[in-house]
Formats: structure tokens, sequence, C-alpha cells
């Protein structure tokens, strides 16, 4: 190793060892970085990046315990993310690429990387709600995903049965916040929700975590690109019973929508069919309360918890 890298890597170690002693936990233990086998393409991103990082490694001389030490993070940890088993944190390849003198090589693929955390269903999603210019959403159960607080998420992915592994619900937690993003998109784009009444009414991760979640409604609800309506449980009937909807339209005039009562739940994109799903969902929003109204229901409910 030559004098430059050794001299590198001490100075590194000094960052590190200050870093490893602020850390509570090994970041190889912790859950939601491990890769899925059974996502194919996430796994083909974190393995081309595994190469790189290892082959560059190799070139200056590096052994896996020192370049560990140089970036602050364990033996064990660098084996696995070289081995393409577990996905490398943002901060992990931001020190890299400084260490392995990348000139920003590596570091450029964060956001590709970071994305593969997310399970595939969820990164599929993403990128339709990404180009849609219109969403309209009817939930029939619960709260939205797009409009979940992270202990609301966490709660409900804690809930599943059979129950999810650790690895599985810390990565759904991130996909949900990560979807969020949507409501921060410029130019922004038009977003309508219709909440069924009883989903407000449940206390999903105990009392203030219910408190926090009626506060975020009342948060997106006044944006001003986006409806947010409830529809009371003193309804009798509407074209939603049989499941919820969502419908996203794209600038070119393209659509694309999902029912669980239509369809047998598939996504149909063929007009004639999404042209049933919004009319569904129109006469779902009539029957709702109006957005005011809505948001005057959900502060009454917030006041009474």
């Amino acid at each position: 190793m030559s004098a430059r890298v050794w001299w590198y890597v001490e100075v590194m170690q000094l960052t590190a060892e200050a870093d490893r002693a602020q850390r509570p936990k090994s970041d190889a233990d912790e859950p939601g970085w491990d890769v899925d086998p059974r996502d194919e393409s996430g796994a083909a991103v974190v393995a081309t990046v595994a190469r790189q990082l290892k082959l560059r490694r190799e070139a200056l001389g590096l052994k896996v315990a020192e370049f560990g030490d140089a970036i602050g993070y364990g033996e064990d940890l660098v084996y696995k993310v070289e081995a393409g088993k577990r996905i490398p944190r943002p901060e992990y390849l931001d020190k890299a690429d400084r260490v392995l003198r990348a000139d920003g090589l590596i570091a450029a693929m964060k956001k590709d990387v970071e994305e593969v955390r997310y399970p595939k269903k969820v990164r599929d999603l993403a990128k339709l709600e990404a180009r849609a210019v219109e969403i309209g959403v009817y939930a029939g159960l619960g709260i939205h995903g797009l409009l979940q607080t992270e202990g609301h998420a966490r709660a409900l992915l804690e809930a599943r049965q059979p129950p999810y592994s650790q690895d599985e619900v810390e990565r759904g937690v991130a996909g949900r916040m990560a979807a969020r993003a949507v409501f921060e998109r410029s130019p922004a784009p038009s977003l309508s929700f219709v909440q069924e009444e009883s989903a407000l009414r449940r206390p999903i991760g105990g009392r203030m975590e219910w408190r926090r979640q009626l506060e975020r409604l009342l948060e997106i609800g006044q944006l001003r690109n986006v409806s947010l309506q409830v529809m009371p449980t003193d309804v009798e009937a509407h074209p939603g019973l049989d499941g919820g909807i969502e419908v996203l339209k794209f600038g070119d005039g393209t659509a694309i929508g999902r029912s669980e009562g239509a369809f047998n739940g598939r996504a149909v994109s063929a007009p004639k069919d999404v042209r049933i799903l919004e009319l569904r969902y129109g006469m779902i929003r009539a029957q709702a309360l109006t957005p005011r109204e809505s948001l005057a229901f959900i502060k009454q409910v917030l006041g009474d918890t």
C-alpha cells in the first residue's frame, strides 16, 4: 500500500472510531437492508455496485478490515456488501467513494441502490405515481398508504399474519415513507382521497399515534393540490363497498386503475375499463362529505381522542 493511501486510512480510522462509539449497535444487524433474493432486478443492482466496490478496494491494495476501518463499518458488513447480500447505506457509498478515490462514480449510485431497499411492488407503483398528473383514491378498509404516518404504517405491518420478519417490516415502512414524495413534486399532481369514517376512529398504534395520524390527515387535507373527503358510516350503500379504488392519469392522456372489486383485482389500462372505475369513484366522491366538511369532521374526531 502506498504511503499516501496508508496516511488516508489512518486519518479515516480516527473518524471511524468516533463514529462507532456513537453507534448503539452494528449496522450489519439493523433490519431493513438485506437484499431480497426474490427481487431479481434489485439484487442485480446491488451486485453491480458490490463488484465495483470490491474491484476498486483490491486495486488500491486495501484489505477488507482496513477498508472497513477507513469508512467506519465493521468487517462483517463489508463482506456482506461486497457479496451483494447487504444494501449499502447512502453514507456508506459516500465514504467508500472518498476512500476508493472514485471521483463520484460510486456516490452516483446512491439513488438506485437506496430504492432497492423498497419492495419491488412499491418501486413499480412509485414509478407510476411519479408520472401521474392526477391520482384518485378510495380507501375502503384503512388509511391509504400515502396518508399514513410512519408509526401507523409500522403498526399495520407488525400486525400482519403470518408475521413479517423485522427486515420486511422495515423495508415496508421505508417504502411507504418514500412514496410520500408525491406530495413534494413540482409541478404538483392533482390528488384526491376518500377515506371511510371507520378508518379515522380506529386507534392504530395507540392513542398518541392515532392523534398523530389525524393531525397528518389535517395537514395533507389543507394542501392546495389535495382533496380529502370522508365517507360517513351512515351512508347506507355506495359503489366502493366491494373494494378500494385507485386511478392514475398521465400527461399523455392514458390512465391506469385498479380495484379489489373489479376485474379480479387486476390493474387495467383499457379506456373502457378505466371509465368504469372513474364512474364508481365519481359516485363515491359525490356521496362523501365535501373537503371542507371532511376537515371539520377530522378535527372533531381529533378533539374527541
